[in-house]
């Protein structure tokens, strides 16, 4: 465990933003899980669906949670899931 002042600080920064983190990624699993039901059982909302999910998949990557590529590729994914 940290002993010096700065390295506690680090430590408790560390976590917090771990946390936070988790809770990002765990909304958008959560949205992209609920467009990808949406597709597969043929619903209406499906475009709106995904534009909840693009942006915030997109949030996710700005804020630094996500890489830009892997949202890059998700929603490209999505996009051609919501076409067929």
């Amino acid at each position: 465990m940290a002993t010096h002042p700065s390295a506690k600080k680090r430590h408790a920064q560390s976590l917090k933003r771990r946390a936070r983190n988790n809770q990002i990624r765990k909304t958008v699993r959560g949205a992209v899980r609920k467009l990808r039901d949406a597709a597969a059982a043929g619903s209406t909302e499906k475009q709106a669906l995904l534009k909840d999910a693009e942006q915030m998949l997109r949030k996710a990557s700005s804020k630094g949670v996500l890489h830009k590529r892997t949202v890059s590729r998700t929603v490209s994914r999505l996009a051609k899931l919501v076409q067929r």
